[in-house]
């Protein structure tokens, strides 16, 4: 069904996802941060504000007609009532059946259409792209749960708080403001009352909304612990039946959610405490009011068409004050969501790019570390002083007890963490004084948790160039022995093949399945750094033995680094480095590193199927 009215229209003053005129960080504090979510919407609000007010003022004028009109009907009878009233009955007709509508017609489409239907996605868009800039660190410090619920709660509490100040608040006050007048357009002494009622309901707001917030921020922190708790759980749900702590989790959670229950219950004790109170004052101004419009009638100062007036503004103002005190209190619930939002939303990066970084320019591919010191903020652990050069085409191995330093080694080169002392140089060029991303797109990781996007096979595969063709994508597959068994492949929702599901981080796949598809990214990537951190630890020995010799083609004219505890898979590479707490403490090929009898011979002699003793492992 096509619509007369141009919501397109209203819906297009403002585009969300634009963010060439944003800061690289949210901002901190409250009100900036409100403020820069609805800096495009200036020209929006300014239109919206003309609409609320006339429509307040529209209403507030109808009721003030309406007395009126029971004067008319006081001062003559019905034989000449119309005959001498008619021309001024027919323009009000009009007025309310044309007028009215389109007023209410313009200020609903620009809360809903220009303000509402963008508002909530710009903060999201805007979280959601600042988040994706943040390091590894800052995910690995947080539930993932609680990052994507505080995304989420917080761009609908920035649209709630938005519409319902135009919807609620500027139009309650233009009709106060509009009440004043009709009453001092009556009797000026008409308007004390209301006044005054003002000042109490203001009072009531200052001493009753703050607690309201701040209970509001506490309870929604206690929800966010409660959506963390519960993801985490879901996340790791075959840790967690392997083990039989179902119902551990569940006191887990528990915890969580009893801490939400009293948090919540002290914030419904307070929405109680409120409504009880705007009972109270609103008794008093309808008495009041009444009252002295009454007593005015009574005296000869006042006609009843007035008296009806003032009668019919105060109880409708009766009725909206209650929908105003819930309003002002949501919109502090919401600041409460808000702020605690921002704990994430508007956290700085700690890794960024330098000012004026250029993207990386990968000539031969040599990597060289010097004097390289990182220990996560700590005092032990991590890399403590390692000089390393890797040639251009070098295929090296890492070897080491885990802690002993390689998948820092691998984190600071892709720049997931920045080094505390020292240098990291590809090509000669300073991986911190490149753009993080142009870092990265050079540089081909398979790791040991492989981890895949829940999408198609295929959308998993040309995650490592997406422009590539179905061809290519198909060649890589087949290169590391994955393409028969992908085209074996059903999903629940009956896709077959290239086009199945995977599942949340491939849970539907085996883990030699997940690490093949993962191999074909890296081969589709085709990157001239390649890193493989346990590429093969997830595959049998007969689908390794497969694959191997498509790896070390894959190895041709490329810079590469291996860490592996399986060290037949890495004895054929040019040289061996040993790492152990943190420094080098050998370097050479397989043969001089065993005829050497240091600390790889060691783990070779030790090892049964090509594994490093594992007696010796600390956590990393």
């Amino acid at each position: 069904m096509r619509l007369p009215f141009p919501f397109r229209r209203f819906e297009a003053m403002v585009d969300p996802f634009d963010a060439s005129r944003d800061d690289p960080t949210p901002p901190a504090r409250f009100w900036p941060f409100v403020f820069e979510a609805l800096r495009p919407f200036r020209r929006v609000m300014g239109f919206t504000t003309a609409t609320c007010v006339a429509a307040a003022l529209v209403e507030t004028g109808l009721i003030f007609y309406a007395g009126r009109v029971v004067d008319l009907l006081a001062e003559g009878g019905p034989e000449t009532f119309f005959s001498r009233h008619g021309a001024e009955l027919l323009g009000v007709t009009l007025f309310v059946l044309l007028l009215r509508p389109l007023v209410i017609l313009l200020n609903q489409a620009l809360l809903h259409q220009a303000l509402s239907a963008n508002l909530m996605e710009r903060v999201r868009w805007r979280a959601h792209r600042h988040l994706l800039g943040q390091s590894m660190g800052f995910f690995q410090g947080d539930f993932s749960g609680r990052i994507a619920n505080r995304v989420m709660q917080t761009a609908p509490a920035v649209e709630d708080s938005a519409f319902m100040s135009f919807e609620a608040i500027l139009y309650a006050g233009a009709y106060v403001i509009g009440a004043m007048l009709v009453l001092s357009d009556i009797d000026w002494r008409l308007t004390i009352p209301l006044a005054l009622w003002l000042l109490i309901y203001v009072g009531l707001l200052r001493a009753l909304i703050p607690p309201i917030g701040r209970a509001s921020e506490r309870f929604s922190a206690a929800r966010s612990e409660i959506t963390g708790r519960i993801v985490d759980g879901y996340a790791n749900i075959q840790t967690v039946k392997l083990f039989a702590h179902a119902e551990r989790e569940l006191g887990f959670a528990l915890t969580a959610m009893k801490t939400a229950r009293l948090r919540f219950a002290r914030l419904l004790r307070l929405m109680t405490t409120m409504m009880a109170g705007i009972a109270a004052v609103n008794g008093l101004v309808i008495v009041a009011v009444v009252g002295a419009a009454l007593w005015l009638w009574s005296e000869g100062a006042a006609t009843v068409g007035a008296v009806s007036a003032a009668a019919a503004l105060t109880l409708r103002l009766n009725g909206m004050t209650g929908w105003i005190m819930w309003v002002t209190s949501q919109l502090f619930q919401h600041a409460g969501v808000i702020r605690e939002g921002m704990l994430t939303i508007s956290t700085p990066h700690d890794v960024t790019d330098a000012p004026g970084a250029r993207d990386l320019a990968v000539t031969g591919g040599e990597i060289r570390f010097t004097g390289v010191r990182h220990h996560y903020g700590r005092t032990a652990g991590g890399l403590d002083g390692v000089d390393l050069r890797i040639a251009p085409g070098e295929r090296v191995g890492l070897v080491g007890r885990s802690g002993a330093g390689k998948s820092t080694l691998v984190n600071l080169l892709l720049r997931f963490h920045d080094v505390e002392a020292g240098r990291i140089e590809i090509d000669g060029q300073d991986v911190s004084r490149v753009r993080q991303e142009s870092l990265r797109r050079q540089i081909g990781m398979v790791t040991q948790d492989t981890s895949l996007l829940h999408r198609s096979v295929r959308e998993n595969i040309l995650y490592g160039r997406p422009e590539a063709s179905e061809a290519e994508m198909i060649a890589a597959a087949k290169r590391v022995e994955a393409h028969d068994f992908i085209l074996g492949l059903r999903d629940p929702q009956g896709r077959t093949g290239y086009d199945a599901q995977v599942g949340e981080r491939g849970v539907k796949l085996s883990g030699g399945q997940r690490q093949r598809i993962a191999l074909a990214r890296v081969v589709l990537k085709d990157a001239p750094i390649l890193v493989l951190d346990e590429a093969t630890s997830a595959l049998d020995s007969e689908v390794e033995a497969q694959i191997q010799d498509a790896l070390y083609d894959l190895m041709e004219s490329k810079t590469v680094i291996a860490i592996a505890h399986r060290l037949s898979t890495i004895a054929r590479l040019d040289r061996i480095v040993t790492l152990d707490a943190g420094r080098i403490v050998e370097s050479g090929t397989h043969a001089e590193l065993l005829a050497r009898g240091g600390l790889y011979a060691g783990f070779w002699a030790r090892q049964s199927g090509g594994f490093i003793g594992v007696e010796d492992r600390a956590a990393e």
